[in-house]
């Protein structure tokens, strides 16, 4: 860290911690070394004002309000910083420098009154288009449409670019935000370039707005947006600087409706960050199935129908009502993950970012209209084709894919066999999804979910996002805003209650260590035995609830790893008794028995078990070891031979089939078996029975004995 660097640090942590005094000397500092004239007169003024308060506190004067002014300074201090941080973001990142310039030098009023004017100019304008004549009307209503993008673009670029606001513009832009003479569409695309903003640096006025709008809207798809943007915004290291922000986001949670939006938001991010994962499935498991199960094949120009096989129908009758089974099951799994919050399309639309039409930022996140200027090209092609009109008419897709759509379904219609074109013109290929959804789609849950993957889009796609703050990055294991059910702002608030279902969804979706961020927050009246089955205190859990199996099994579990066989028996031989006809619990009891060396009580066990499941592998496997320990080495190759002639067996088959063949005097089998295992377990180096020495050494091999045949196995 340079000392520009670390000048900037100390004045961070000096307003983050409240310390006003200390700030204003860091920034003194900073200025030196690197002057700024308007920043220093502002300094200026606000360290008179603070010098005028530790003043009349120097000499005992009472007054009432001075904790109320001192939290006006340190927000003032905040706001240098904020925008000093802004200036060095600016200039360490080339596009957004270029964004903020570019905006700020060319002929656009920025003033808030202007602001608001094109934008109702805009729906006056569109409204106005019924009167023109019908020759001219679509000619005026491309030149409307495309000005107004070109402004709506440059709008956002500087709402993105724009440092720390006041209260006065906060307020405005929050009547903007709701009124109802400004199109849905730049409203929404606003809150966007907000979220943005916030992102990058908090910024308390942006911050009010977005709750100011989510509280007070009746546009539900505005509404949306701007929960994801204050969710995704919450910055806890201001919370001295700002205590208005938690004092704003505990209003809000006292209405139930935003608790349950609140806890499908966080499901809803989870399954964001699946993305990856579903793609993989999808394309490695689900489309290869459905490409077979249509008949069709890839060749140089596309798609292409395979001739139906006439023998086909008498040498395999039922094979093409198979093939439709099978297809139809496919395509169901996938229609099965999407409504269980995949985002299935991520994959496919991933290779589809690269038109022209996101150039712009803001197209990335603008909503869907069919009069977008920069689509106009490739909707004029395609008028009189139902199949696309269907899907546009509907929201299958989230809006960032619907333009992709439009332009990729002009390059790719061509290469598809002729029969299918026609049957696209026709609208003849509608799939059950495809259907008219639009009481599902105007849902806030249906909204959110498809604003979050154009954002996901943005974040992981688009060209400059390393120069953004990254909401959705999972770096160092770490799940950045995602997380928000963790932080402290949600604690001991009515949001608790619907933390555990959070928790459950986390730990099914295998993200552990954010679990246990979610469960650091429950206060104490939630630390019930299901809390600490969730944290693995087992006996914790038992002191609740004795006789919990869950925690029966937990514990047992645990004091196996840790050695404690005698005490994983007890557990073992409890659950036998609750729940007799679980034969896992017999099979474990068995372990514990051969790893006290009782093997005679251990193999009872372990052949009563073989009897009723005589391909059970894992009870042959510890019924192998068994016969192995107490000697009777024979039988024990017997189910060793059949273990290791699977057509996947594991590392310890051959590691313990090694020491029965040892143990019998097979040397060259029993390096070969070791070989195997070193193969598979990939041990590397690492000596072969650092941990079974002594069980070796009990059965009449030495120290010796166990380093030749290292030696021989290793080299």
């Amino acid at each position: 860290m340079n000392a520009f660097d670390a000048s900037l640090e100390r004045m961070a942590r000096a307003i983050y911690s409240g310390n006003c005094g200390r700030a204003i000397r860091e920034m003194e500092v900073y200025l030196t070394a690197w002057p700024e004239q308007q920043t220093q007169e502002k300094l200026n003024s606000l360290k008179a004002d603070y010098d005028m308060l530790v003043s009349y506190w120097k000499k005992g004067v009472e007054d009432p309000q001075r904790q109320e002014v001192y939290q006006r300074l340190l927000q003032r201090i905040y706001v240098l910083y904020a925008n000093i941080h802004h200036y060095l973001r600016m200039k360490a990142s080339p596009y957004q420098q270029s964004l903020f310039t570019r905006v700020r030098q060319g002929q656009n009023d920025w003033s808030l009154s202007n602001i608001r004017k094109e934008m109702e100019e805009h729906v006056s304008n569109v409204a106005m288009l019924q009167l023109e004549p019908e020759h001219t009307r679509q000619q005026r209503s491309d030149t409307i449409y495309r000005e107004h993008q070109q402004q709506m673009n440059k709008l956002f670029e500087y709402i993105v670019t724009s440092r720390q606001w006041t209260d006065h513009v906060s307020q405005q832009f929050s009547e903007m935000m709701t009124a109802p003479t400004i199109d849905s569409t730049d409203q929404q695309l606003i809150i966007s370039a907000v979220t943005l903003s916030l992102l990058n640096k908090f910024d308390m006025g942006k911050f009010r707005m977005l709750t100011e709008v989510y509280r007070t809207t009746q546009d539900e798809a505005v509404r949306q947006r701007a929960l994801i943007g204050w969710v995704l915004g919450i910055d806890e290291k201001v919370s001295l600087v700002y205590p208005e922000q938690e004092t704003l986001v505990r209003q809000l949670l006292q209405t139930k409706e935003v608790c349950l939006e609140l806890t499908e938001l966080q499901m809803q991010l989870v399954y964001c960050l699946n993305a990856e994962k579903d793609t993989n499935t999808i394309q490695h498991e689900i489309m290869p199935d459905l490409i077979k199960g249509n008949n069709l094949r890839f060749n140089q120009l596309g798609l292409e129908e395979n001739e139906d096989d006439p023998m086909e129908d008498i040498l395999h009758p039922g094979a093409s009502e198979e093939r439709m089974e099978k297809l139809e099951a496919t395509y169901r799994r996938m229609m099965d993950m999407q409504k269980q919050g995949a985002d299935i399309y991520f994959g496919g639309f991933s290779q589809m970012k690269r038109f022209p039409f996101f150039y712009d930022i803001s197209n990335w996140l603008v909503p869907f209209y069919i009069q977008h200027p920069d689509i106009q090209q490739y909707v004029s092609r395609m008028e009189g084709n139902r199949f696309l009109q269907h899907i546009m008419a509907n929201n299958m897709f989230c809006n960032n894919d619907k333009y992709s759509f439009v332009i990729a379904f002009n390059q790719v219609v061509n290469m598809l066999p002729e029969s299918m074109r026609e049957m696209l013109k026709r609208g003849e290929m509608s799939m059950d999804e495809f259907e008219d959804q639009t009481d599902e789609t105007q849902t806030p849950a249906f909204l959110r979910r498809s604003y979050l993957m154009d954002l996901y889009r943005f974040f992981r796609l688009f060209p400059h996002r390393s120069e953004m703050v990254n909401p959705f990055t999972t770096e160092q294991s770490e799940t950045a805003a995602c997380e928000f059910f963790a932080l402290r702002i949600f604690k001991n608030s009515p949001l608790d209650e619907h933390k555990r279902e959070i928790v459950r969804m986390l730990y099914k979706q295998h993200y552990q260590k954010m679990a246990e961020r979610v469960l650091s927050t429950f206060p104490e009246s939630m630390q019930d035995a299901e809390y600490y089955l969730w944290m693995k205190d087992y006996q914790q859990a038992l002191a609740l609830e004795p006789d919990n199996e869950r925690a029966l099994a937990g514990h047992a579990r645990q004091c196996f790893a840790d050695g404690q066989y005698q005490q994983a028996l007890a557990d073992y031989d409890r659950l036998l008794q609750l729940k007799p006809e679980r034969k896992r619990y017999l099979l474990n009891k068995a372990v514990c028995l051969v790893n006290l060396e009782h093997y005679e009580e251990a193999l009872k066990l372990l052949f009563q078990l073989n009897y009723e499941q005589p391909d059970n592998d894992s009870v042959n496997r510890a019924l192998a070891w068994a016969l192995t320990c107490q000697g009777k080495l024979e039988q024990a190759s017997k189910y060793y031979q059949a273990l290791t002639q699977q057509e996947h067996p594991t590392a310890e088959d051959y590691h313990n089939q090694g020491c029965c063949l040892w143990l019998q005097g097979h040397i060259d089998e029993a390096a070969d078996s070791f070989r195997e295992y070193v193969e598979k377990a990939e041990t590397g180096d690492a000596p072969l029975f650092l941990f079974e020495a002594d069980w070796l050494r009990k059965r009449g091999l030495t120290d010796t004995d166990i380093n030749i045949m290292e030696a021989l196995v290793l080299t």
